[in-house]
């Protein structure tokens, strides 16, 4: 049985040493490195030079550079492939405890480690919060209570920061949607895996570290560029989910409504939200075309994007 670990790296020097250190000797390492303008590659090809490293000449972005690594991975014939983030750290079994998870249930396709925070203090933040969105904390809490823990916990969604990847869905459902540089990936991944009657599942007794505690995140200012980047990004996730029933028909009853609202902006002389929807709409439309394909390719069974 063949693992391999996937890392896609970005200027990744805080927290490199740590992650390839805490990876055991015995898994096969991939690192795509999106040309870092830090000492990333150089220590990767000093200290580990055992590794397979593709140096890319631009930022493809964590799906598409996840997608190569993963190809590459199936190339050399991996049975299992893990996708771990530069930020996040394994203990000797989490790979091994997942495996396990697997080998006793092949209808899940994604299987997570539990998230904590460096030191193991606490869980992750945003992965508690997850845990907490889905129902999963309440029902892990009651199980415990009642001495019933169950080995893994089925969730709908679960970030990629350390995601074990079996063979079957990767056949199945394929690498990452191109339609998406950074954040949403993962999202739209988990609900093509779920369309595809596969399971996703995080696995009690399987822990890694994600080192992102002390991260300061800038908030994003209404109307800016960014602001409409997580707008489109957003639209892509909600309305790519290809579990989504008639698409097109909700689609173009959210433009009229839309359409309305701007209207209304419009006769109340309030041009700031006026704009603000006319942009918005303009974004969606630009996006129609490739929401129609992305949905389209993603319902086919196949190793769409490796």
């Amino acid at each position: 049985m063949k693992v391999c670990i996937v890392i896609v790296t970005y200027n990744g020097m805080a927290w490199l040493a740590k992650c390839l250190a805490s990876i055991p000797k015995e898994y096969s390492v991939v690192v795509i490195d999106n040309n870092s303008t830090d000492n990333t590659v150089p220590y990767i090809e000093q200290h580990f030079s055992q590794i397979k490293l593709f140096k890319e000449s631009k930022n493809l972005g964590f799906g598409q550079a996840n997608n190569k690594g993963i190809s590459y991975a199936l190339k050399q014939g991996a049975d299992y492939v893990y996708l771990l983030n530069q930020d996040a750290y394994l203990e000797a079994n989490t790979i091994e405890k997942l495996i396990e998870m697997h080998q006793q249930d092949h209808t899940f396709g994604v299987l997570s480690p539990f998230h904590y925070t460096d030191g193991f203090k606490s869980l992750d933040a945003n992965f508690l919060m997850y845990l907490e969105r889905y129902g999963v904390h309440q029902q892990i809490i009651m199980d415990a209570n009642e001495d019933t823990l169950k080995n893994v916990y089925e969730i709908t969604f679960v970030n990629a920061a350390g995601w074990l990847l079996t063979k079957e869905v990767l056949e199945k459902v394929g690498g990452f949607d191109p339609i998406f540089f950074h954040y949403g990936e993962d999202r739209n991944y988990c609900q093509r895996v779920l369309y595809h009657q596969l399971k996703i599942g995080i696995v009690l007794g399987s822990a890694m570290i994600h080192d992102r505690e002390n991260r300061k995140v800038k908030p994003v200012q209404k109307y800016s560029k960014k602001y409409y980047e997580e707008f489109t990004r957003y639209a892509k996730i909600d309305w790519g989910d290809i579990n989504l029933a008639d698409f097109e028909s909700k689609f173009d009853r959210k433009l009229t409504y839309w359409k309305s609202l701007q209207r209304k902006a419009f006769l109340q002389f309030n041009f700031i939200k006026y704009k603000d929807f006319k942009r918005k709409l303009r974004l969606l439309k630009i996006l129609y075309p490739q929401l129609q394909q992305s949905r389209l390719q993603n319902k086919i069974t196949y190793q769409s994007y490796l």
